[in-house]
This record gives structure tokens, sequence and C-alpha cells, in this order.
């Protein structure tokens, strides 16, 4: 191998190992819309950071009539979308979202003090709500087992 090619090389090896053995995992897992909000495509990725899980959500859309920027609630319920239970764990502590450029869809992140393996181990359902002013009403759903990488 040249001299000249052989920097790059190593970088792009070094870049590659560093990113195989990271020791943050993602999944996605797609949401489903409810029938208060039909026809919107929702889903969240899941990342493993330590003994907590982040989940970045990228949404389509909110039911006409939200008041925007939505004001959005995220929920971990025990049980499944179809037979939820109480919930787990509320992850409220800021409830903003932000607009994705050029679409109508909008983005947020919240985080749960669970791990990952802990979620996908148990049955557990992540419900996205509307605030109180727009009806609290669940808008997506999706369980969690349901989740890939």
């Amino acid at each position: 191998m040249k001299p000249s090619t052989a920097l790059p090389a190593l970088l792009i090896m070094a870049s590659l190992f560093g990113c195989s053995s990271s020791s943050n995992h993602s999944m996605n897992l797609p949401l489903a819309a409810t029938h208060n909000n039909p026809g919107q495509i929702a889903s969240t990725t899941l990342t493993s950071v330590g003994n907590q899980t982040n989940f970045d959500f990228d949404i389509t859309g909110v039911p006409t009539g939200t008041l925007l920027p939505p004001r959005l609630y995220t929920f971990i319920h025990k049980g499944s979308c179809q037979q939820p239970g109480a919930v787990a764990f509320a992850m409220n502590d800021k409830v903003n979202t932000k607009s994705t450029a050029g679409t109508n869809g909008w983005t947020f992140y919240r985080s749960a003090p669970i791990a990952m393996k802990d979620l996908l181990a148990g049955t557990y359902s992540i419900v996205v709500r509307t605030a109180p002013e727009d009806g609290n009403s669940d808008i997506f759903c999706g369980d969690i087992a349901q989740a890939t990488r």
C-alpha cells in the first residue's frame, strides 16, 4: 500500500471499528396511528444508554385542530397497545416538538430510566398523547417488543 493511502485506510478502519464496538445499541419501532389520528405515520428509535433508554420520535402529523407546534406527552405502559396496563414511565419532563424541515412532520426526544434490554424482555407499549388542551388523546402506539435493529 502506498504511504499516501495508508493513513486514509487506517482512519476508515478505525472509524468502522469504533462504530461496531459502540455500547449504544439502537432499534427502530414503528408506531401505529390510533383512531384519533388516522392516516398518520410515526416511529421511534430506541437507543440503549446504560440503565436508560432514549427515544427519538418522528411523526407525520397530529389530529386536525391541534395547536401548533404540538405539545406531545409520552408514556410507557405495562401491557400492549391492544391491552394497555398501568403507566410504567411518564416521559414528560419536556413536551415540546420541533418541526421537520420541508415536511409537515415533527420530531421530539424523550428518555426513560429503564435499560432497553429490560423493556424488550417485558411486555410494554409506548403511547404518544396530545396535550390536555388538545383533548388528551392517544394518537400513536407501539408494542416495544416489536422493535427491530
